[in-house]
């Protein structure tokens, strides 16, 4: 049961819902104009077409989801968040893993792996959805992240 705001004027003092609940509405006695008629009630709702559970809610994001990347500038949009957030973890592996000096073979090979993974995922595809896409602009950004890492160190 969800609650809703309506306008019934604040002179009804009782009144009934459809669900059979009541609610006690009165004036305020510390209002400075009380000849002003306010407006202002709660009315109970009971919400049975939307989704209850936690599995239906699930089930209507790709919809959802779907729905809200329809706009070219919020793909555009996400698309340079992804590209960006590649970078950002680009810079951050490569500088944790090579201050430390420790595993930074190790670090560098599955940089690798995971990018020719992408590169396979991506391009073995007969039809590029959005998220394939998004997943595609983070490897794009960690690449660059990583070669531009890569010109710092070597200057």
């Amino acid at each position: 049961m969800a609650l809703s705001l309506v306008s019934v004027p604040t002179n009804v003092t009782n009144f009934s819902v459809r669900s059979g609940a009541k609610f006690l509405l009165q004036r305020s006695r510390f209002s400075p104009q009380r000849h002003v008629t306010r407006y202002f009630a709660i009315r109970a709702v009971q919400e049975s077409e939307g989704p209850r559970r936690l599995v239906d809610i699930i089930r209507i994001i790709p919809d959802i989801s779907r729905n809200y990347f329809r706009s070219r500038s919020r793909r555009a949009l996400f698309g340079g968040i992804s590209l960006l957030g590649g970078f950002y973890v680009a810079q951050t592996i490569s500088l944790s893993f090579g201050a430390l000096g420790v595993n930074d073979v190790i670090a560098a090979v599955v940089c690798v792996l995971l990018t020719e993974y992408v590169t396979r995922f991506y391009y073995s595809r007969p039809k590029v959805t959005f998220p394939i896409a998004l997943l595609n602009n983070f490897k794009m950004g960690f690449t660059y992240g990583l070669f531009i890492d890569a010109f710092k160190l070597a200057s």
